[in-house]
């Protein structure tokens, strides 16, 4: 599979995304948002999955519900699970072993995000790393 990620944005978007290359840094820096400003924790739960724990509240899950829909619809081999429980806010990323790659890009923006933002704590879960264990 290749991948877009040396496009000026940075970009972890697979070829199979049908985000035009100008809109493309747009949709980067909304997820870098969500990840400077919500993610607590990050999980690698396999490798066809990413398990972010977010700061629970109802704008962050407005937030990262809008941002799976519309990443669902240029990139439809993703799945966003958001799970509100026992005052956690859980996302959990899941997609076809063929993309892989691209959630491990996605995974490694999460916590650069994560771990430069203020609202997050950046700290991962599991083994320390993002290939920790799902809780």
């Amino acid at each position: 599979m290749e991948f877009s990620e040396t496009d000026r944005a940075g970009s972890w978007a697979p070829e199979a995304c049908t985000l035009t290359v100008a809109e493309r840094p747009r949709r980067a820096a909304e997820f870098d948002g969500l990840f400077a400003a919500a993610v607590r924790g990050i999980e690698r739960a396999g490798p066809a999955r990413l398990r972010l724990d977010l700061e629970p509240g109802p704008q962050t899950a407005a937030r990262a519900a809008e941002l799976a829909v519309a990443e669902t619809g240029c990139c439809s081999f993703f799945t966003f699970t958001l799970t509100v429980a026992a005052g956690r806010l859980v996302l959990d990323i899941t997609v076809p072993a063929a993309h892989t790659g691209t959630l491990d890009l996605l995974a490694a923006r999460a916590a650069a995000a994560a771990a430069a933002g203020t609202g997050g704590t950046g700290r991962t879960g599991g083994t320390g790393r993002t290939g920790g264990t799902a809780a």
